[in-house]
């Protein structure tokens, strides 16, 4: 049996609150009534954004992702948050007396939020129903951050599901 210096038993005394710390912090609140009310809101920011009301405005969109976002779309696309923002701003506008034709409508499901602190971790089954009846499935994930009281999107990745899931 080996015997450990009274150096390197200091060592790990001095060390091990710094390896608690994080876990307590950050693994430890899972079931607490703040890790509760952070899932809820990001489950409702969520569903909120996903409504066509919305996800279809630049309001929404400056709202839900944070400024240093990185996007990956489901075509491995790479985007920030002003790449997204540029994309209202290039639409063209309907003329006054004719309506814009009908876009998809999201929906969530498979909804987890993993509190993290001021982090969150989300996952979810995006299904994209479009005007003339086709679905299509994809797998988002993205990662929040709490700053100045709202949570935002700092990461995001989309990959779209092949048929067999459903």
């Amino acid at each position: 049996m080996r015997i450990l210096r009274p150096a390197r038993i200091s060592l790990l005394l001095f060390a091990l609150p710094g390896l608690l710390g994080p876990i307590a912090v950050y693994g430890g609140d899972a079931n607490s009534s703040h890790a509760d009310h952070t899932r809820t809101e990001i489950t409702t920011m969520l569903t909120t954004f996903l409504t066509p009301a919305v996800n279809n405005t630049a309001a929404g969109h400056e709202r839900f992702w944070a400024d240093d976002l990185v996007y990956t779309s489901s075509t491995g696309k790479v985007m920030s948050k002003a790449d997204i923002m540029k994309s209202f701003a290039e639409e063209p506008r309907a003329e006054p007396d004719k309506q814009a034709k009908p876009g998809p409508v999201f929906t969530a499901e498979d909804v987890l939020v993993r509190p993290y602190g001021d982090m969150a971790a989300l996952t979810f089954r995006l299904v994209e129903h479009d005007p003339d009846g086709k679905i299509s499935y994809f797998r988002n994930s993205g990662t929040f951050l709490l700053r100045q009281g709202k949570w935002q999107a700092i990461t995001w990745q989309a990959t779209r599901v092949a048929v067999a899931e459903k």
